[in-house]
């Protein structure tokens, strides 16, 4: 059975999420992969921002940062620049990436700076009582759209392909096998590396107007989910509703902080 307990710091649990949140689903599978992998805890940093998800370094025992609202991306940045030989993994929800920390999102990604970003979306904002976030889907009912949202959402995934991303990925806490095996090629791959995971919040999710509980969201990930090879052979109507998961965008491009050391290099000749 697998040791959980050797990476966490057991003294801040019980943890502060709700019964049924996924979560704890993503930081298990983000502790196998750590493990799969033999990565030493003391060259690991995890940085996270405000927010549910962002809870999750705090029961890592590894080197952790818990910064401010939308800003783990850049604090996570100025790390990787520093010490290079960590492995910086971000952790960030649908809010804290995409809305006040979007212009981060897409300009590291961007550059394509050697971090892993791990983005748990539940299409609200959980902690602060279920406002709509930049992912909720049209007509879905929050706190701030109490007659539906008629906002687009972000499609995350696409939106760090087009930024320039090197690893593109997408999950459900439904695969939690899967989940592990995309989170180890993400913090394999040299370059910006996203892993959007859909999870459950049965606390202030509210699909179609009605709350839906985690048994029934955990359902519908299983039966909206179409791998990636599978979805190639699909047409268009049979897409529909559906979600596409598994590696999504891999790509071998320059890493920015290896070019900027060329750079120097070169003003150095000079």
């Amino acid at each position: 059975m697998f040791d959980y307990k050797k990476y966490l710091r057991t003294e801040k649990l019980p943890h502060i999420w709700c019964p049924g949140c996924g979560d704890g689903i993503i930081m298990k599978a983000m502790i196998r992969a750590i493990d799969k992998l033999g990565l030493k805890k003391d060259k690991i940093a995890m940085v996270s921002g405000i927010g549910c998800s962002s809870r999750t370094p705090g029961y890592i025992d590894v080197n952790t940062l818990h910064t401010t609202h939308g800003r783990p991306i850049p604090f996570a940045v100025g790390i990787k620049a520093v010490k290079p030989e960590m492995n910086v993994i971000v952790v960030t929800g649908d809010g804290d990436g995409v809305a006040i920390g979007g212009n981060h999102f897409i300009h590291t990604a961007r550059r394509n700076i050697d971090i892993t970003v791990l983005l748990y979306n539940n299409w609200t904002y959980g902690m602060t009582g279920g406002q709509a976030s930049p992912t909720m889907h049209i007509g879905d009912f929050a706190t701030t759209t109490p007659y539906g949202s008629i906002d687009q959402p972000f499609d995350i995934c696409r939106l760090a392909e087009a930024s320039g991303a090197s690893f593109v990925a997408r999950c459900t806490t439904f695969h939690a096998v899967l989940l592990t095996n995309l989170i180890e090629k993400a913090l394999r791959k040299k370059g910006f590396s996203l892993v959007e995971i859909y999870t459950q919040c049965p606390t202030y999710y509210r699909g179609a107007g009605k709350r839906v509980s985690a048994v029934e969201m955990l359902q519908g990930f299983k039966e909206s989910s179409v791998m990636v090879d599978a979805a190639k052979k699909m047409s268009p109507e049979e897409l529909k509703d559906k979600t596409i998961i598994g590696v999504l965008v891999d790509r071998d491009l320059p890493e920015y902080l290896d070019e900027y050391k060329k750079l120097i290099e070169r003003v150095r000749k000079k």
